[in-house]
């Protein structure tokens, strides 16, 4: 049973996975014990975990001391990476609670998880694998979670013959591009790139700047780059920076030994 702490703070996470989930990652409680997190990893493009049917179902269980103490995660489906059915070794779970941080998250976690994913190192709960058997069980990945009564329970929206592209998939629309149906109008030879750029009372400003080339010579280029474009890459990196810096305090405070 979750502590009055526990509760309280997974339920913010909860709202703050529905407002901007990590890259590649979506993650739900289970319905009657929030302790029990339900995630779904999607493999980055260029790995060998991509591909259409490329989908890894796991499980989050936290303490009921959580956030000061770290949980267990993990991994369902047969990946090359990990053990189906066994707890994984991180800096960031129960076998190192010397290592925890209070500060970490759900997010945290599970993109320390993803990164974890994408090395070779091997810990308990890891196995070694060839990237043809890695891709090979990738390709079966979302036929396997299907079978799973609990995936299906926890992400109906997800259990779907083809698959459901998670809220991020880590590709950001160009904010040049027209709207769907519409086919962007070529601009007049000779023309300068004009840049707006959208400040907080919504008003535009443009500047010119000369063609870069790559459209050609003398091209005009038109980018728009508003507020929430900014807001969502800010998001990803802001990710990224936090995993690195709370990576570097944990090992700091174990040579320390604090």
């Amino acid at each position: 049973m979750a502590s009055k702490v526990a509760e309280k703070r997974l339920q913010k996470e909860y709202l703050n996975m529905q407002r901007s989930p990590p890259p590649f990652i979506w993650a739900s409680p289970e319905e009657k014990n929030i302790l029990d997190w339900h995630f779904i990893i999607r493999g980055p493009p260029d790995t060998p975990y991509a591909g259409g049917e490329c989908e890894y179902h796991g499980l989050i269980m936290f303490p009921s001391e959580y956030p000061f103490k770290p949980p267990d995660v993990k991994m369902f489906t047969p990946s090359g990476r990990f053990e189906v059915g066994h707890k994984i070794c991180m800096s960031m779970t129960s076998y190192h609670p010397s290592t925890w941080n209070a500060a970490w998250s759900v997010a945290t976690i599970l993109t320390g998880l993803l990164s974890f994913m994408l090395g070779d190192d091997i810990t308990a709960g890891a196995v070694k694998t060839t990237d043809d058997q890695k891709k090979a069980f990738a390709v079966a990945s979302h036929a396997f979670n299907l079978k799973s009564k609990k995936f299906r329970d926890i992400f109906p929206k997800y259990a779907t013959p083809s698959m459901t592209d998670l809220p991020d998939m880590g590709v950001q629309p160009s904010s040049s591009d027209p709207p769907s149906g519409e086919s962007s109008p070529l601009p007049p030879t000779g023309a300068a790139n004009t840049i707006r750029t959208e400040g907080e009372d919504g008003e535009r400003d443009t500047s010119t700047a000369k063609a870069a080339g790559e459209a050609g010579p003398g091209a005009a280029v038109q980018v728009q780059v508003t507020k929430r474009d900014k807001g969502r890459w800010w998001m990803s990196w802001r990710m990224v920076v936090a995993v690195v810096i709370l990576a570097i305090v944990g090992r700091v405070s174990t040579s320390l030994g604090i």
